[in-house]
């Protein structure tokens, strides 16, 4: 297991979810905007439908017409508004991010197995883990040894002489 590919994976698969994140964002926010002028639009073609109703009692039929036409290709706008918002984002965009997301995923799961196979080779071979750790701990102990010993060897001959 290699920390720097651990790393590297992590770094990819947390700009490929900013990606992701900011892509369905901007298609949310761009089909909110696009719902509420739709709304708006409908609003007025309610208003409309509304104003021919009393258009109808107190006017001719010419402007009843009018206004009832009028309501009608708002009502007719603001539909074509809901179905253009309600599509699905650009299907390049998200498949790539999608793609690089599931790559990174698949890289951080080998990472684990690798990291799981040394694990478990510790537990079940538990000198073959410990002895590489322990080669260079030995080898400082025997030099720690021997330069006591010559300092005490040093310090009897120097008692010795006097």
């Amino acid at each position: 297991m290699n920390t720097e590919n651990v790393v590297k994976h992590l770094r990819v698969l947390w700009r490929t979810d900013r990606i992701i994140a900011d892509i369905r964002l901007r298609h949310l926010l761009i089909g909110l905007g696009l719902r509420a002028f739709a709304a708006l639009i409908a609003a007025f073609g309610l208003l409309m439908l509304e104003l021919s109703a009393y258009f109808a009692l107190v006017q001719i039929w010419s402007a009843i017409a009018a206004a009832a036409i009028l309501g009608a290709v708002n009502f007719v706008i603001a539909a074509a508004l809901f179905l253009i918002a309600g599509r699905a984002p650009s299907g390049r965009d998200i498949e790539l991010a999608n793609e690089i997301h599931d790559t990174s995923i698949e890289a951080l799961q080998l990472e684990a197995r690798a990291l799981q196979a040394q694990v478990s080779g510790a537990v079940h071979h538990p000198l073959s883990t410990i002895v590489p750790m322990l080669m260079p701990l030995i080898a400082i102990i025997i030099k720690n040894l021997r330069t006591s010993a010559r300092t005490s060897a040093d310090a009897n001959s120097a008692e010795a002489r006097s």
